[in-house]
């Protein structure tokens, strides 16, 4: 209900600058997603499939793309003209509103990519119908892959959009992926919107949380949204880095490899 409030305003007007004839046809929050969908499992069994058996991967991240349609189109060509990445990741925030339609818009300027990609729910996109509209164009708020011998961890961590109905992060679902890892997996790498500290995360659980990541193999990074700027920070203070990716209106993304030397991170502008 508050999600519906805090958005009733923005989707009336929305609505006035909407032909009248859309206006009868589709309600920009019906759910009624058109084209692909269930994204997450597809795109992910992609990636494990290309990567199997390497000890070497390189992606991308972008996130934020909200309103930022023509910059998501800019980014998505640089991507693809690089020829060397595995896959991207996107850190949420698709949508400003958590509308439908912009969850649709974002998907098809997506699906240029010419490489998979997998995309965690912001706390934008859980505004009125869009945890709905997430779960059908993607799949589980939660969710993991593993590319070559890195695991990624995807996960909801906007606290401040759900009640305790739903926990954020869910502790449940990382001890069930981390009793359960592929035999493969030597490195880990955590990818959510928002971090530790950030006022969308429940910070009565973030020790409790970076000591749970910590468990997993290996554990590289983690890399995360919501904050529209770069940063590099030892959240803390154990040597694991967390870095944050700017938003799409910065016109920026974040390049890494992972390798048997380590890892390489890299900002690039575009």
């Amino acid at each position: 209900m508050k999600n519906i409030l805090r958005t009733y305003c923005m989707a009336v007007a929305g609505w006035l600058m909407l032909p009248g004839c859309e206006m009868l046809e589709s309600h920009p929050y019906d759910v009624n997603i058109s084209g692909e969908e269930h994204l997450t499992g597809k795109n992910t069994a992609l990636i494990e499939e290309r990567t199997a058996g390497r000890r070497s991967i390189r992606f991308a991240m972008i996130s934020d793309t909200q309103r930022g349609y023509d910059e998501t189109r800019d980014v998505v060509r640089e991507l693809n003209a690089r020829g060397d990445l595995d896959f991207v990741v996107h850190g949420g925030d698709v949508t400003e509103f958590g509308s439908t339609r912009e969850f649709e818009w974002a998907r098809d300027i997506l699906a240029s990519l010419a490489v998979p990609y997998v995309c965690v729910i912001g706390n934008h996109d859980c505004l009125a119908t869009g945890i709905d509209a997430y779960r059908v164009l993607y799949g589980p708020l939660n969710f993991s892959f593993t590319a070559g011998n890195v695991r990624f961890v995807c996960l909801n961590t906007n606290a401040m959009e759900f009640d305790s109905s739903i926990s954020a992060p869910d502790f449940s679902f990382m001890k069930s992926d981390l009793s359960a890892l592929p035999a493969c997996v030597e490195k880990t790498v955590v990818l959510m919107h928002a971090a530790p500290f950030s006022e969308q995360f429940d910070n009565n659980i973030a020790e409790e949380f970076h000591a749970l990541v910590c468990r997993f193999p290996g554990l590289q990074f983690c890399i995360y949204g919501h904050g529209h700027h770069v940063e590099a920070d030892d959240l803390f203070g154990d040597g694991i880095m967390y870095y944050e990716c700017a938003n799409i209106l910065k016109r920026s993304y974040l390049l890494f490899t992972i390798n048997d030397d380590g890892y390489e991170y890299e900002v690039v502008d575009f």
